[in-house]
């Protein structure tokens, strides 16, 4: 096939979903299809139709410490990358995917949609996470001008293929992990010196409110453990100084830093456990590549995210937003540590199920009965 991937931000590194679209086009033309780019960008790349950044007054820097990045809509390039694809598939609810699925529509080419952006990623930003009816009117929104044109949609969890179902999306959906690579396999390694002597726990993700590292640096201080825990954050976002600041009571401050996979699965396989405290998430693929090397995680039980799903009992979760209660869990874990060994080998086991060559057999197979609907209804 001829695949048209439709996003607004392809190449930064710091936002799950272009990390997964820049995996599934990668695994995708391992497999023979032809994958392209509409995206923003300043550069000429191979197979990639660049479009101008569109800057939002006000919101800009916000937009960039968040790793994403809006798209102008140039009618001549949308049509030319349309013409050239078998199918489109677009990856936001925004103007350029929008604009694209009309041109698709207008030249009689099949698209589908994904879903990766909730409401409360974005209201977060604004203090309003928690706020349900404006998360409702965003939902309503985003099924109205985008997703109910669809017939295929794809989110990346059960759980938020319920939450659409809900709230009225009419599309056929698929719940198709993002998928991890195969590199991240149990991997167990010596601590470097500076950690020799330090419990390391670790969460990979954007400094964001939603993400919620304040809740791990604030457990530390319930934790029998506390002073010789030392957390590790990967990742980047607007709540850098924040968190800095915030962990500058613990003995041990944390460290932040941006990992590239290979240092990443390196400091993973150096870990004691691995903490996921976020309230708000599609999926977490950084959750699952954690337990996929072998570490035991600790997940937030937050009805708004779908990580929860990946915790094989209760001993792996806490109570949402409760540092005393994630204190609780953390101990649990290293108060024993040869259940901890026993349980770190069954994660990374379980872990099989979300390799990305089944994620992408997933979605071939929707794209084929995308185009198969778009020809029949002709």
């Amino acid at each position: 096939m001829k695949i048209l991937f439709v996003i607004d931000a392809y190449f930064t590194n710091n936002n799950g979903t272009s990390i997964s679209a820049q995996r599934f086009a990668d695994e995708l033309r391992k497999r023979g299809h032809e994958v392209r780019i509409l995206t923003s960008c300043d550069e000429t790349h191979e197979n990639v139709y660049s479009m101008p950044m569109l800057k939002i007054p006000f919101f800009q820097g916000l937009i960039e410490k968040h790793g994403f990045q809006f798209a102008k809509c140039k009618k001549r390039i949308i049509k030319e990358a349309v013409q050239w694809a078998d199918i489109v598939h677009c990856f936001m609810p925004f103007m350029l995917e929008n604009k694209t699925k009309k041109i698709a529509d207008k030249m009689g080419k099949p698209s589908t949609s994904a879903f990766h952006v909730q409401a409360e990623n974005i209201t977060s930003s604004f203090g309003l996470g928690k706020v349900t009816w404006v998360n409702d009117m965003i939902y309503k929104i985003f099924r109205n001008v985008t997703y109910n044109h669809y017939t295929h949609i794809h989110t990346p969890s059960q759980f938020m293929a319920s939450e659409i179902e809900r709230r009225g999306y009419t599309a056929k959906i698929h719940a198709i992990s993002n998928g991890i690579q195969s590199d991240f396999t149990w991997t167990k390694r010596p601590k470097e010196p500076m950690f020799a002597d330090k419990i390391l726990i670790m969460m990979v993700g954007r400094l964001a409110g939603e993400k919620r590292q304040d809740i791990i640096i604030n457990a530390l201080q319930y934790s029998k453990y506390g002073d010789k825990i030392q957390l590790v954050f990967a990742g980047k976002g607007p709540k850098f100084k924040q968190y800095y600041k915030l962990g500058q009571q613990l003995k041990n401050p944390p460290i932040f830093t941006y990992l590239p996979k290979e240092k990443l699965i390196n400091l993973l396989a150096q870990c004691d456990l691995y903490v996921h405290a976020s309230d708000m998430e599609s999926e977490a693929i950084s959750c699952i590549e954690a337990f996929a090397t072998g570490l035991v995680p600790v997940i937030s039980n937050s009805s708004l995210s779908a990580t929860k799903q990946f915790a094989l009992d209760e001993r792996s979760l806490f109570k949402a937003g409760d540092p005393k209660d994630l204190a609780r869990a953390i101990d649990y874990w290293l108060d024993n540590p040869e259940e901890k060994q026993r349980m770190e080998k069954i994660y990374s086991e379980s872990a099989a199920k979300y390799n990305i060559d089944n994620s992408i057999t997933q979605f071939e197979e929707m794209l084929k009965e995308a185009i198969e609907d778009h020809e029949k209804s002709k």
